[in-house]
Formats: structure tokens, sequence, C-alpha cells
């Protein structure tokens, strides 16, 4: 059967090419081919392939012919204010699609566009949507709203622009005001709604819990584990015996310690480290994770599905069961746990120059926080020196390392951005009580730098062994974007030096010193990370801009990252007697799905993370109505601008409150100025505002300017 739909695409796809052929719709095609009428359903699945394969097109009219060149397919991601942009597979740009061109496409549909303006200075490539040829979209969450015999769903995904129709027979027994996720069932058109039936409720709008796992749901983020892999935890011991640990190198006897966050309960990386006559000897150990999740075991399969575990700001949704993330690969104090170490000999110019990689068991001496080390390195706290007093002199050697490696990084280019995360702060019912920042300290950057020289230095030894690997990469920046950020900065007095398509990093390293504790700080880091690329995932070894690394992995989190795991299991296969051709092509088969599937699922949890604190963030902001603060304005556009409070929460003054003057928009300088007045709003100024609303369904906060007098 196969065999005659591939047939039937080849045979359409030369009858469109040839030169005599006119366009023909369907009907005309089966007619012209000689298919049968219950044979035109197969006729349209081929060429709706044909289609998404960008082999042939499709006239407004429903004709089909060959493509011309400015018709490609693509991703349709839709905008709340109707408009969107298709991104197409393999290029850098999307292209713009206004409002009027969309052609009903709902976001991430598959839709056929025709490139109506080519990309000029400063705009991008405009389209518009000639067909849509696959709904992307099949599953929503949202607010259910019940009438007497039919009901509607207000989604929570404001990309997704219409309200779904629910018959009254498909609404599960909603009431009003329950969070519902529904299976669409047809998908509308410009005249009628789209329609569906709820196939669960997640809970009541106002019921603790419930907006989070409505997020949950919305990113199809699994949250209970199979039947089968909870059944096959009971083969996994709770402690290591003897058994485990023979043929190990044993370090039980080393000094190690954890550094975590208090509330942290996966510990999957410890510390070891002592000083020779000329050099210093690090050991990172991490939790062998590889040990326990074998190739294709159910644990496997479902850590793969999963990516990542997911740090939501109530809750964590673990890659792994608890029974291993927080049982026997967890680093806990006091017991035998079995490790993956890097062992680093460090000169006192922070250089790595010698390392071994080895299979280990360990015992930590003490499991330390943050806070504590830095109450110990900072505070000089006599009551936390003294509960920790056989640690103290290994810490003050750990900052010493930590600025060694960290100096070095700098000299060759590496990119820090401290931006402060935000620490939401619930109460037992899951109500926002505090908002934060989550500052970094000497201890967080100990840990930080202690990851990374272990990352790269695995990352290099294995590139130079030629073995099939996973690299985390991060690609150079987009020249045109770079050449727009010098642009700008050059209206502060500052600059930076660029070749022809490059940019070294220590460019932007040196920019981002030069601004540093100035008023356009905040501002002109926000943008130098805008104009660089996301990292990823990858099997070649490409490069790491942001850190100016040649070689860096991911191999410090194997508890929580399924990249770190898959690469814990070639390095084991390698140290057993190295890697037969069969495996090698096993893995060079493997990977590259792994890797694609691993960037995914981080960009999915990063994603809800984001979503889940935005929640808190309004729902914090929604009982403080009325309250005046100081912010700095963070983002500028055509309709208002972003301002961003200490305690990172952002909200919007919407240019129809400012009613002083008429302002225009200036997108060269990011910045909004009165026509009369020449009173401006620009990017980092100091402004103070006061709350006037939020929305929780729509997930924001509306902010107006307190003009002093």
């Amino acid at each position: 059967m196969e065999d005659l739909f591939e047939k039937r695409k080849k045979m359409i796809e030369e009858l469109v090419n040839d030169e005599l052929y006119v366009p023909m719709k369907i009907k005309e095609l089966a007619i012209f081919l000689n298919v049968a009428k219950e044979d035109r359903g197969e006729l349209e699945r081929v060429l709706n392939a044909l289609l998404s394969e960008g082999k042939i097109m499709v006239t407004k009219k429903g004709k089909y012919m060959k493509p011309d060149n400015s018709q490609v397919v693509g991703v349709f991601e839709s905008h709340p204010s109707g408009f969107g942009f298709v991104s197409i597979e393999g290029e850098e740009d999307d292209v713009f699609i206004p409002a009027k061109y969309t052609a009903g496409a709902l976001h991430h549909d598959k839709v056929q566009i025709v490139i109506t303006c080519e990309k000029i200075q400063g705009r991008r490539r405009e389209g518009k949507v000639i067909k849509v040829l696959e709904h992307g979209t099949k599953q929503i969450v949202g607010y259910y709203q019940k009438s007497k015999s039919y009901g509607f769903v207000r989604p929570d995904n404001q990309h997704f622009l219409k309200d779904i129709y629910i018959p009254s027979c498909d609404d599960c027994g909603a009431v009003t005001g329950h969070k519902v996720v529904v299976d669409i069932t047809h998908f509308g058109d410009d005249t009628h709604k789209p329609e569906g039936r709820i196939v669960q409720i997640i809970g009541h709008v106002n019921d603790p819990g419930t907006d989070i796992m409505s997020v949950v749901a919305a990113y199809n983020i699994p949250v209970d584990f199979p039947k089968e892999v909870m059944d096959s935890l009971i083969s996994i011991p709770d402690s290591v015996d003897s058994k485990a640990a023979a043929g190990r190198v044993d370090f039980r006897n080393l000094q190690t310690v954890t550094i975590d966050g208090e509330d942290a309960k996966d510990l999957d990386d410890a510390i070891s480290l002592s000083k020779e006559k000329d050099r210093y000897i690090l050991g990172v150990h991490i939790a062998d994770v590889s040990n326990y999740v074998t190739e294709n075991s159910p644990l496997d399969k479902e850590a793969l599905l999963r990516g990542t575990s997911v740090y939501l700001v109530d809750r964590v949704i673990p890659m792994l069961p608890h029974k291993l993330s927080n049982g026997i690969c967890s680093l806990n104090q006091g017991v035998d746990r079995l490790a993956l170490s890097c062992v680093m000999e460090i000169d006192f110019k922070g250089n790595i120059v010698g390392h071994r990689i080895c299979e280990s068991v360990i015992n930590v001496d003490r499991r330390m926080s943050y806070t504590s080390v830095k109450k110990i390195l900072v505070d000089n706290d006599e009551q936390e020196k003294e509960e920790y007093a056989e640690l103290v002199d290994m810490f003050r050697l750990m900052e010493e390392l930590s600025a060694l490696l960290r100096s070095r990084r700098a000299n060759r280019g590496s990119i820090d951005f401290d931006f402060p995360e935000s620490k939401i702060i619930l109460d037992e019912k899951g109500k926002p009580v505090d908002i934060k920042p989550y500052e970094r300290n000497v201890a967080t950057r100990i840990i930080e730098d202690f990851m990374l020289a272990a990352n790269e230095t695995v990352a290099e030894d294995f590139f130079w062994q030629e073995l099939p690997f996973v690299y985390r990469t991060h690609d150079d920046p987009d020249p045109e974007k770079i050449r727009s950020l010098a642009t700008f900065i050059n209206n502060f007095g500052y600059s930076i030096h660029t070749g022809q398509d490059t940019i070294h990093p220590k460019e932007l390293q040196k920019l981002l010193a030069s601004i540093q504790d100035s008023p356009e700080e905040p501002l002109i880091s926000r943008l130098t990370l805008r104009s660089m690329k996301r990292a990823q995932y990858s099997t070649e070894c490409t490069g790491h801009f942001g850190l100016s690394a040649k070689y860096y992995c991911h191999f410090t989190s194997p508890i929580r990252r399924y990249p770190d795991l898959q690469i814990h299991r070639i390095i084991k296969e390698n140290l057993h007697g190295g890697m037969s051709e069969r495996r090698i092509e096993h893995y060079n088969r493997i990977l590259p799905e792994v890797a694609k599937n691993s960037s995914l699922m981080e960009r999915r949890a990063d994603d809800a993370e984001r979503e889940t604190d935005k929640l808190k963030k309004v729902e914090y902001m929604s009982s403080r109505t009325g309250n005046v603060y100081d912010g700095v304005i963070s983002g500028v556009t055509a309709y208002g601008f972003y301002v961003e409070l200490p305690n990172t929460v952002e909200g919007m003054v919407h240019i129809n409150t400012l009613d002083d003057d008429y302002y225009i928009f200036d997108e060269a300088h990011y910045e909004l100025y009165g026509e009369v007045s020449h009173n401006t709003y620009k990017l980092g100024q100091q402004i103070t505002i006061e709350v006037t609303g939020t929305d929780k369904l729509m997930k924001t906060i509306d902010f107006e300017v307190v003009r002093k007098d």
C-alpha cells in the first residue's frame, strides 16, 4: 500500500513539473489520473504529503501546481494582536504575516506561505498564508464557562486566539470556573469557532495548585510515572554494598562535601580539594546514575521522554522517580554512593594540566548549603566556623581556586551575565507572600566554577578520542543583531569591535565590564543577551560562544538532565575496554535524536518555569493595587513600556495612560518621546510607578507613571 502511495507521489510530482501541465483541482486530478471515487481520500493524502514537503503548491482557488520559489512551508506562531510569524526550518529569520493574511491559521499550524516582501534594511520578510497544511495544536488548557446548552473554553495560551465551543454532551460535567483540558475536534474557519470536548478537569480556578497544574498540562509535562517504570524500581537497592563498590577507585577517605541550596534533595555533585607542592587536586564526583538506569530500560525510556527535571515555583517534576533522585543516586551525607569522578590537576595559574576520569565510590562528609559556606567565607561567622571547623581550610582553598579558574575564563573572553533570578516565597496554600531576587554568592560561584571545569575537561577528552558524544554548544551571534547592538550602544558612548561577520566574546565581555554600575547597565546587558543565540545540545563539537570554550558538555547533573546521563553511559563503556565499531555505529545513530529531543525538552521546561513564575508574580501584585514603587524601564514598544521592580516583578505602562502628551516610538533609540513636551521614556531610565491592576488569565500587571510635581 505504501509503495502505491510513493508511486502516486512521484507521478504527481512529475506531472506538475511538466511544461504542458495546467493547474487542476483535486477532482480534475482524480479524473486525469483515473482515480476511483473511493480512492480520492488517498489522493488527498498524497497531495497533502507533497504540499508538506514543498514539492507542490496550491492556489487560492484550490488548484495544484508546481511550486514557485516564493512559496515556502513553515510553522505559524500567532501573536495575541492577530498577526503572526512563520519560522522555516534551516533559516535564521522568520517571516512576518499581517493579521489580514493569516488565512485562519492557528498557533503552531504547519502552513504554506507566499513571500510578498523580501527582507530590507531594518525590516524582516513579509508573507501571507496560502494554506494550512497541518494543525499543530490538538489540545488546549483553558477556563470553562457554561451556558444552558453548551459552553466555551477560553484558552490559557494567549497565542490561541479563539474560544473553543463545547457541546453539552462533551463537557465532562465541568462547571463555570473549572480549568480544563480540551481535545480539539474541529478547528473552525473564518465564520465558525473551533469545537472540542473536555477530557480532563484540572480543578476550580480558585483551588490551590490548579494554576500550576494548568501550566503543567498546557506544556504536556508528564507528572506520574508509568506502572512499568515504578515496577522496575523494586530491583534497585537502597544502599551500596561491597559487591557494587568492587573494582572502583575508593575515594571514601577523601574529605568530600556537597554544596547546594537549603531545600535541594537531589544532590548529584560532590567536591574534594587538596593542595600539593605545585598544584591543586580538584575532584568533581558525580552520581553514577547510569549504574541504575540502563540503556533501553523502562527508566531510561521515560527519562529520555522527559529530558529534564522541571523546577516549578511550588514543586519539582523529576526526570527520575524519587527512589533514585532523592535516594540511591543522591550523594547524601554519611553513606556510600557510586560516582563517576573527574579528578583534575590544576596549576597556580588556573590551567588544567592533567586529569583522570574514573568510576568511584565516595562517602560525603558534610552536606553544606550555599548560605553556610557564605557565612564562613564572607561573613566570618564564628558559630558557623565552629560547626564546620574541620572543613574551613578546604573552603578557603575552594575560594582561592575558584577565583583562579574564573580569572582564567575571563582572560579568554568568557561572558558572565549576572541577572538576579526570582525567589518566590509561598505559604502552605501556595499563595505568594514575598518575591525577592535570588542573588549569587561566593558559594554558588565556587560550584559553578568547578562544574564548568569538569564539563570542559570531559568534553575535550572525548573530542580528541573521536568518539560519539553529546556536546553543549552555543553558536556565534547573528552578525545583523550584533551590528544593531553596536549601533545602539553608540548612543551611550560605548563601542564594540566586530569583524566582517564575526565578533569575539571578549568584546562583549569588555562591554559588560565597561557598563558595570552605570544607569544603562540593565538595558545594555539585556540587549546584549538578546543578541545572542540559544545554547543547545549537539553531536558536533562547535564550541560555546558565551563561555569562549572550544570544548563543552553537560556532565555534572545526570539526575536531572538526560544528556548528562547519556554521556555517562558512553564514558563508562569506554572505561570498560573501549567501544566496538558496532557500538560506535549505534551511538552515531541514536545521539542526534537524543540531542534534539533534549534541547526541545529543556526549552519546554524553561518556558513552563517562566510561566509559573509569571503566574505567582501576578497573584502577588494583585493584592498590592495602589502601591507605589521605584523601578527601571526594561522594555519599550510602540504601545507602551515595561518597568521592572527591584524584586524582579515586571509590569507595563500602556501608552494610553500617558495623557500629558502625544508620544511617538523611536525604535532606533528604544524610547518614547513627547511630541510637544519632548519628555522621554527610554530603556534603563529610573521611574516611579503605581500598580493599577492585574489580569490573572492574561498574566499581566498594569502600572501607571507617578509624576513628581
